[in-house]
């Protein structure tokens, strides 16, 4: 058959095998024999039967009796190229062919590998076990040399994700119920009240339990009834609204907690914290910084009106008084009069004015020990609360106020004992050192809000064994060998030493001097006899306070509670320079004048104050206003003429260039108040106030006399 298309071209398909030319073409048709069908090559025990056909069935061509032969024409493969499947050829089988016997043989094929496992364990007894032992133990020997190895590296690799699987699981049907509980008003009543309700612990509840357990009880519809252990008062477990309700209050505590907590919460009640403040204390704050006050428009309004209504009153009551006194100014020179009303309107005596206090709950009760500004920060002052007498000592505490907030601290160290003094540094304004009463000395940073003390003296064997009255960071030259100048700080204690500190990894000290005790001088009388000298209990002078001269710092004037003020020098530490005695009583504080550097002014417990000069130990002025402990004095840094001074009973400001017997400003101290500090502004007309309440109060100088330049 051909087969052609619409063209007439002959697409007739070519078969896939062409026999040999020279190959002979059995008639198809013949039956094969038995024999011939069915042969063996060899048969085995455990073999499995294959029949194979013979050569000359499997070299017969399967051909179509009407293949033409053109197709054969052009073909040049042989039978042995392409194999064949023999042609099966159905015979009718006789009954002698099925009872002949047939031989098969089974023969074994190669072994087919489905799954291949190599093992991970090898038998001892086996040959490669020797070897593979040694495998092992280098392999041992590498894992454990190998961290801190410089060799090993140890890096991450990006390995093949592998083809994502899905797998289906069949489990039971999943059955929903609906579940109600019934709950009483009384239920409701408990839940709404379960945080008034103590808690129990698991041993007493269970008890309570099965006691009640035992026990009938009713309960009545719209009544309170909780099942409660008549023995104990122990209350038995709630029911699943309580639990519930309890959970949901539970968490909303701690989510309120959190927001309260975070950070960004923290600093935006910070920042509109000192809005609040600013706006509170703006006409305070700007009367300190000497500025401007700014007052309400509808306030000033009220009060011009209030005024323009008290002028109109006194204008009605003038009228009578108009006549007279016309009459009296034509007798009375115009230049004379205008001289008067100038000379009056020039005369204003001077006075305080209170601003605010720093004050807050932490320290009230605590008395106001020292007081220092920030060396760098005019707005920042240190405050020390501590208490003098031995009976009424408790723990201490070291605030950082600030003028941005008069109500709250910004630092607040707490200390185990009472402070008594402290200082910021000038070479790292960070480091506040406080001085205690049990003679400890202590190092705080400002920056952090961590309370702990930065370096402590506990571990030190120089520490003070009495309390450190005052201390100070004080700017010397480093020697004839180094350049510049270093900081140091130098304290005075009780134990009758005066100390500089080191820090380094732990605060250390060395002994500046060792305060001696000095035998008094008294006036001998016509026919007194002389008194046998008195054994003395300590040999060294209690040391009250110090202070550097402000432009020698190797000289420094100590104050001792034997009255005496002694003159030392950094060179020596045995001998004093000067002794100068003028006190009756402990000498509580001395300070140099920062512009007259030979003058400087003691206060001490017998109620005077003293003037000196440090070429004459007899006193040049001294003053005594009051009979009340002086406690404590402060030069202006605006006038060489102005101090003040703290005593028991009030506060004075001093101006020596208007009297010397009187003070020119007195405010007298609250009935239970007395005031033991006082400290100037550095850059303002204020002074600072503290008393024994823990209050500091913010006083504004007005109409004091202008220093002259000239005057020294």
């Amino acid at each position: 058959l051909q087969v052609f298309d619409d063209e007439g071209k002959d697409v007739t398909p070519h078969p896939l095998f062409h026999p040999h030319p020279n190959a002979a073409v059995p008639r198809q048709g013949k039956p094969l024999p038995p024999s011939a069908r069915f042969g063996a090559t060899g048969a085995g025990p455990y073999g499995s039967s294959r029949s194979s056909v013979s050569n000359a069935s499997t070299t017969e061509p399967v051909l179509d009796e009407t293949a033409e032969p053109a197709s054969q024409q052009d073909t040049t493969v042989t039978s042995s190229d392409v194999p064949v499947r023999p042609e099966e050829v159905k015979e009718e089988l006789t009954k002698e062919d099925l009872d002949r016997s047939v031989d098969l043989y089974l023969t074994e094929t190669e072994t087919i590998w489905l799954l291949d496992v190599p093992s991970v364990v090898v038998s001892a007894e086996s040959e490669d076990a020797g070897r593979i032992l040694e495998r092992n133990k280098v392999y041992a020997d590498i894992c454990k040399n190998r961290p801190g190895n410089d060799r090993f590296v140890e890096k991450m690799m990006q390995t093949i994700n592998g083809a994502a699987k899905n797998k289906e699981v069949q489990c039971d049907q999943i059955v929903m119920e609906d579940k109600g509980v019934l709950v009483t008003s009384w239920d409701l009543y408990d839940s709404f009240n379960l945080l008034e309700i103590k808690p129990t612990s698991k041993a007493e509840g269970t008890s309570a339990a099965a006691r009640q357990s035992s026990k009938p009880h009713t309960t009545k519809e719209h009544h309170q009834t909780t099942s409660v252990s008549p023995d104990t008062g122990n209350v038995s477990p709630a029911s699943p609204t309580r639990v519930l309700e309890s959970a949901v209050r539970e968490e909303e505590e701690r989510r309120s907690i959190a927001i309260l907590t975070s950070e960004n919460f923290q600093r935006d009640l910070f920042f509109m914290e000192r809005i609040l403040m600013e706006n509170i204390f703006q006409p305070k704050l700007a009367a300190y910084r000497q500025f401007p006050v700014l007052t309400d428009p509808d306030v000033t309004s009220d009060t011009s009106t209030a005024a323009a209504v008290r002028e109109a009153d006194q204008k009605e009551q003038g009228k009578g008084k108009k006549g007279t006194e016309e009459q009296r100014e034509t007798f009375i020179n115009p230049s004379i009069m205008s001289d008067i009303n100038k000379s009056l309107e020039e005369v204003v005596p001077p006075r305080m004015e209170q601003l605010w206090s720093y004050t807050c709950d932490l320290t009230r009760g605590h008395s106001v020990s020292s007081m220092a500004w920030s060396k760098v920060n005019p707005d920042l002052l240190a405050v020390g609360y501590g208490a003098f007498d031995f009976k009424e000592q408790k723990k201490g505490l070291a605030c950082c106020w600030s003028l941005k907030n008069p109500t709250w601290p910004e630092r607040i160290f707490q200390c185990k004992h009472s402070v008594t003094a402290l200082d910021f540094s000038l070479a790292s304004p960070n480091l506040l050192a406080v001085g205690m009463y049990n003679g400890s000395v202590a190092i705080y940073d400002v920056r952090s809000r961590n309370d702990a003390a930065l370096l402590d003296s506990s571990e030190s064997t120089n520490k003070h064994t009495g309390p450190v009255w005052q201390l100070r960071w004080v700017e010397q030259d480093r020697g004839p060998t180094g350049a510049g100048k270093a900081e140091r700080l130098i304290c005075i204690s009780a134990d009758g030493r005066i100390t500089a500190w080191f820090i380094q990894k732990r605060l250390d000290c060395t002994d500046l001097m060792k305060i001696k005790r000095t035998e008094r001088e008294e006036k001998k009388l016509l026919g007194m006899k002389e008194r046998k000298s008195e054994a003395l209990i300590s040999q060294q002078a209690a040391g009250m306070c110090f202070d550097f001269h402000p432009k020698d710092t190797n000289f420094y004037l100590a104050g001792t509670e034997e009255g005496y003020i002694h003159k030392c020098s950094c060179s020596s530490t045995e001998q004093f320079l000067e002794t100068y005695r003028g006190h009756k009583g402990p000498v509580y504080k001395v300070a140099w004048n920062p512009f007259s550097t030979d003058m400087f002014l003691s206060c001490s417990a017998d109620w005077s104050l003293i003037l000196w000069h440090q070429d004459s130990q007899t006193p040049m002025l001294t003053f005594s206003s009051t009979t009340a402990v002086v406690h404590d004095i402060a030069w202006s840094p605006k006038s060489v003429f102005v101090f003040a001074a703290a005593n028991e009973s009030r506060v004075e400001i001093w101006d020596l260039g208007v009297s010397v017997l009187n003070p020119v400003i007195s405010c007298p101290a609250s009935p239970r108040e007395k005031f033991t500090s006082v400290l100037f502004a550095t850059n303002t007309d204020c002074l600072l106030v503290g008393d024994s309440k823990g209050e500091v109060s913010v006083f504004l100088l007005q109409n004091l006399a202008a220093p002259s330049g000239d005057q020294v």
